[in-house]
C-alpha cells in the first residue's frame, strides 16, 4: 500500500508541476486530490472493463488407483463434533488448489487462453468465471514453443478480452495486471496490480537444469517479452497485462528467478501479429507451425562488430535438397544482415524473426558473401518444435497416410537419434494406419515421398493438392533406393 501511495504521489507531483509551468490558472483549479481521483478513476475503469474477461484456473492431479484416501477435519458451522470428511471437490467453494493459474476469455463460446507451462500430464482443469461459475475444462490446443494454450469450457455468452492494436509499446507506459496470485482469486474475482512497461524484447531466462543451447525451448528465450515492474506472484501466469483503455497488450507469464535471488521483474508475452496468428490457430484446435531456415547460426566476433559489421554468420547449412537454406542458395560463411528488410542484430535475433514467420512463406534474406551484398528469396520449412504439442483438429489422412515436412522429428523407432540429419526434397511419412491401403502398399513412418503420380511434392500442401479428388490406384515414388515406387489402392 505504501508503495502504491508513493507512486501516486510522484505521478500527482509530476502532473502538478506540468500544469503549474504551463498554466498557473489551470493549476489552481485542480488540486492534488483531484488529480489523484482522476488517476484512481482511470485505474478503476480499466479494471472494470477487463475483469469480466478474466478467469481463475485450478489444476488438479488425477488420482492414481490404489492411492490412500486423503481426509481432512472440517469444522461444523453449528458447533457439532467435527467428523472426517473427504477433501472438497474442485467445484466446492472451500476447495483450495495446490496448482493454480489465470486465463483470459478469447471466445464467447467458452474458449480460454492461458500459458502452456501451467499444464501438466494426468491433470484435470477447472475454470471459475467472474460470476463464480465453475466449469471443468478440456485442452483445445497447446503449443510449447509459444508457451500458449487454449482451454474449452461448456459456457456461452462469455465476454472475450479485447486485444490492443499493433502500435509499438514504449517504456514508461502505465499498465495494469490482473491475475490469481497464490489462488487468492480462486472465486473468479481477480486481483489487480499496476506499474509501468520497464523494458521490451527481453529474453526469458534459461530453464533450470538446462545448458544454454538446450534451454532455449520457446521463442521467448530469443527476446520477445515485455518487462513490467507490476507485482506478479505465482498464479498470475495467463492473466492479461492491460493498457489504460482496458485492452490487453500482453499475456502474463511467471518465470523462475535466478537461484538465491528474489525475482523483481515481471514478464508478459506481447500481443503482436505473431501472437494473434498463434492464438487464432490454437482456437481452431490446430497445430502451430513456425518457419525454419536450416542453418547453424553464429555471432560475429567483437573485432568484426567494432569494425562496423552487423548481422550474424552462417556457421553451417544443414545438408540436403529439402533444406530451405540450401535450396535458397545460402552458404556457410555468409553474413546475414537482414530479413525482409529488418536489420539482424545477432544469431538469436535471426532465429526469432524466422520463427515468427509462417511455414511455407518466402523470406527475403540479405547476405554479405565475400564483401558483396546479395538478396535471396528463401521458402521456409517447418521448425521441429520440442515438447508435447496438443492438437484436437488435424488434417484428414489420405488412404491411411499422414505426411509432414521433412524437418519434423518422428518416433525414434523409425529413425535413430544419432542418424545424420539430411533433408530430402520430399514429404515425410509420419503416420500410417494399420491395414489401410497405404499400409498394405508397404509404406511406413519414416519413409519419404518425392513424387505422386509423377508430380514432385515437397510440402504437405503440395501432396494434398495432387491427391485431392483422385480415384483409382496412385503411384508414389519414395527416396529409398531399394524399392522406389509403391502403388496405393483406393480405400474400399
Amino acid at each position: 500500500m505504501q508503495e502504491s501511495i508513493r507512486r501516486f504521489s510522484l505521478a500527482i507531483f509530476a502532473v502538478s508541476a506540468v500544469l503549474s509551468a504551463t498554466s498557473p490558472v489551470v493549476a489552481q483549479r485542480f488540486t492534488r486530490v483531484d488529480l489523484a481521483r482522476a488517476i484512481e478513476q482511470t485505474l478503476v475503469e480499466t479494471i472494470a472493463t477487463a475483469e469480466k474477461s478474466v478467469v481463475a484456473i485450478a489444476r488438479v492431479q488425477k488420482e492414481t488407483p490404489g492411492e490412500a484416501l486423503q481426509l481432512e477435519l472440517r469444522v461444523d458451522p453449528f458447533g457439532r463434533r467435527p467428523g472426517l470428511l473427504g477433501n472438497p471437490s474442485p467445484t466446492d467453494p472451500d476447495f483450495i488448489p495446490n496448482q493454480y493459474a489465470t486465463g483470459v476469455v478469447v471466445g464467447r463460446e467458452g474458449l480460454i487462453l492461458t500459458t502452456y507451462h501451467v499444464l501438466a500430464p494426468q491433470s484435470d482443469y477447472y475454470v471459475t468465471t467472474v460470476d463464480r461459475q465453475v466449469y471443468q475444462a478440456t485442452i483445445r490446443a497447446a503449443d510449447p514453443r509459444s508457451d500458449l494454450a487454449v482451454l474449452s469450457i461448456a459456457a456461452t455468452d462469455l465476454v472475450p478480452i479485447r486485444f490492443a492494436d499493433d502500435r509499438p509499446l514504449r517504456k514508461g507506459r502505465i499498465v495494469v495486471a490482473l491475475g490469481n496470485p497464490h489462488a487468492i482469486a480462486r472465486d473468479g474475482q481477480v486481483s489487480a496490480a499496476w506499474g509501468i512497461v520497464a523494458n521490451l524484447m527481453r529474453k526469458a531466462p534459461p530453464e533450470p537444469g538446462h545448458v544454454e543451447s538446450a534451454g532455449k525451448t520457446t521463442l521467448h528465450h530469443y527476446g520477445t517479452l515485455i518487462q513490467t515492474d507490476a507485482k506478479l506472484n505465482l498464479g498470475t501466469s495467463g492473466g492479461p497485462l492491460l493498457d489504460l483503455s482496458g485492452h490487453m497488450v500482453g499475456l502474463l507469464t511467471s518465470l523462475p528467478g535466478a537461484t538465491g535471488y528474489q525475482r523483481e521483474a515481471g514478464y508478459a508475452i506481447p500481443v503482436d501479429p505473431a501472437f494473434r496468428r498463434i492464438v487464432a490457430t490454437l482456437k481452431q484446435g490446430r497445430e502451430v507451425e513456425y518457419g525454419f531456415l536450416g542453418i547453424q547460426p553464429g555471432n560475429l566476433t567483437q573485432k568484426e562488430i567494432l569494425a562496423g559489421l552487423r548481422g550474424m554468420r552462417v556457421e553451417r547449412v544443414t545438408p540436403g535438397p529439402g533444406t530451405p537454406a540450401a535450396a535458397g542458395g545460402i552458404e556457410a560463411g555468409d553474413i546475414i544482415t537482414a530479413v525482409n528488410g529488418l536489420p539482424i542484430l545477432d544469431a538469436d535475433h535471426l532465429v526469432l524473426e524466422i520463427g515468427r514467420m509462417p511455414v511455407d512463406s518466402v523470406a527475403r534474406i540479405t547476405i554479405l558473401r565475400r564483401g558483396r551484398r546479395r538478396d535471396l528469396d528463401v521458402r521456409l520449412g517447418k521448425y521441429p518444435v520440442r515438447g508435447r504439442k496438443i492438437v484436437t483438429v488435424g488434417p484428414e489422412p489420405w488412404r491411411g497416410l499422414q505426411v509432414d515436412y521433412p524437418t519434423v522429428p518422428i518416433d525414434p523407432t523409425y529413425r535413430s537419434a544419432n542418424e545424420p540429419v539430411y533433408f530430402e526434397s520430399a514429404v515425410l511419412v509420419t503416420e500410417v494406419q494399420q491395414e489401410s491401403p497405404a499400409w498394405e502398399a508397404g509404406l511406413r513412418p519414416g519413409m519419404s515421398i518425392s513424387h505422386v503420380a509423377g508430380r514432385a511434392v515437397r510440402t504437405p500442401s503440395e501432396f494434398r493438392t495432387v491427391v485431392a479428388g483422385r480415384a483409382g490406384p496412385l503411384t508414389v515414388r519414395l527416396t529409398e533406393p531399394d524399392s522406389p515406387e509403391r502403388v496405393i489402392s483406393p480405400e474400399s
